[in-house]
């Protein structure tokens, strides 16, 4: 597996101090499922009373632990809840033994942690096509049992990187009726990102008291305009998994339609989505695709994602080369609704084009040297409607290349 030599340009200057999200235990250690001399096994623990929703990865050939965890996301027992992730496997493509080792791992983190296995969640990250090492995880089950700590999550969020160059976390603060909900996540992901559910490996925990209807409302309603709107290189992985858990344990109580609970969820899954993009494999740039004026919803979803995932845009950012035929190119293969005498394209603040053809106004010189920042804004409106929609995106480096020809050597 290629090895992380320096950390994404976008990167943040560090990792962010997170609260501790009382009633959610961490802990994380080194297993050598793959990697040697780093942690690469995290272990979640909830009180009981917790509640847990998620979303899952579309992909038809997904993993053994995806589906084992889909049918046990509908669970509504009182009991608590754990979640073990492993990075350096996958545990995907690997037929019958890759629901023995899902089973296997499952039961042991039962007997461990005392809690029923049916509230057992697990995700496996990183090579496909590979068995599972299960028993190099349950041998560390109990060092992970005897080290948790509300103050830990850092290090489960170390442990779950794969290509990732940076760990990834983020939080909120809410006050509600006057008192303080907190809210905390961990995420990983650098290539293998395409919006068709959570687009790699997301666990956000919460102190909020509310049941798992509501709280699937949510992340299911908020996961569409913040992980389904992301893209790195338009593939989608078979590990998908988002689980998102509330312990009650601030006694707040709220609701899907608690409007400041759910901007803070949005707020901490927005900011892990775009650390992912920040961190997409070989990126340099950080690009929001911004299409506006069209006829639907699903039309302008359909051209930022069109934009978003092509190679002749992405590689053009990445050369810092204003080509804005590239960006016509993939609104016209599209399929969505699109005239070219109404269309207008903008990078940042620079008009670049208009009515069909270039802006009288705009100047090579002011597209290219806006095209040298790190944060870039395509902005396309189709003038068919008031429909629009916002994807996230990063450019497509020779780094991306190094690291995917050498990702299994």
């Amino acid at each position: 597996m290629a090895k992380i030599e320096q950390v994404s340009p976008l990167a943040p200057e560090r990792f962010p101090d997170l609260p501790a999200i009382k009633g959610a235990s961490f802990s994380a250690v080194e297993a050598g499922v793959k990697y040697s001399g780093r942690k690469d096994v995290m272990l979640a623990v909830l009180q009981p009373g917790s509640v847990v929703a998620g979303v899952f990865t579309k992909s038809a050939t997904r993993s053994a632990a995806v589906l084992d965890c889909q049918a046990k996301i509908d669970s509504d027992d009182p009991a608590g809840a754990a979640i073990l992730v492993n990075a350096g496997n996958a545990n995907a493509f690997t037929g019958s033994n890759g629901e023995s080792s899902v089973r296997a791992v499952a039961q042991a983190v039962s007997a461990c942690t005392r809690l029923p296995e049916n509230r057992v969640f697990t995700s496996s990250t990183g090579v496909i096509g590979e068995p599972l090492p299960h028993d190099r995880i349950t041998a560390k089950l109990d060092n992970l049992r005897d080290n948790l700590s509300e103050t830990c999550m850092e290090d489960a969020a170390e442990a779950i990187r794969t290509t990732d160059t940076f760990a990834k976390g983020a939080s909120k603060s809410v006050t509600i009726r006057g008192r303080t909900v907190k809210i905390a996540g961990i995420a990983k992901g650098s290539g293998m990102i395409a919006p068709n559910m959570a687009t790699m490996l997301v666990y956000i925990f919460t102190d909020a008291k509310l049941s798992r209807e509501e709280l699937q409302t949510l992340v299911s309603d908020l996961n569409e305009v913040t992980f389904n709107a992301i893209t790195v290189d338009s593939d989608t992985s078979t590990s998908d998994t988002l689980l998102v858990a509330a312990t009650g344990a601030s006694q707040v109580e709220v609701s899907s339609a608690s409007e400041d609970f759910r901007t803070a969820l949005h707020d901490v899954m927005r900011d892990l989505a775009h650390q992912v993009v920040r961190d997409g494999e070989g990126a340099t740039k950080f690009v929001e695709v911004k299409v506006t004026g069209a006829a639907s919803k699903s039309d302008a979803r359909i051209h930022a994602s069109a934009i978003a995932n092509s190679p002749l845009v992405k590689t053009a950012i990445a050369g810092e080369d204003p080509n804005w035929g590239r960006v016509v190119v993939a609104i016209g293969k599209s399929g969505a609704a699109a005239d070219r005498d109404l269309l207008s394209i903008r990078f940042g603040d620079v008009l670049v084009a208009q009515n069909g053809w270039v802006a009288p106004s705009y100047k090579e010189e002011d597209g290219a040297a806006y095209m040298k920042r790190q944060n870039i804004v395509v902005h396309v409106d189709l003038g068919l409607g008031n429909a629009e929609d916002t994807m996230w995106t990063c450019d497509l480096t020779h780094g991306y290349i190094t690291i995917n020809a050498d990702y299994r050597s």
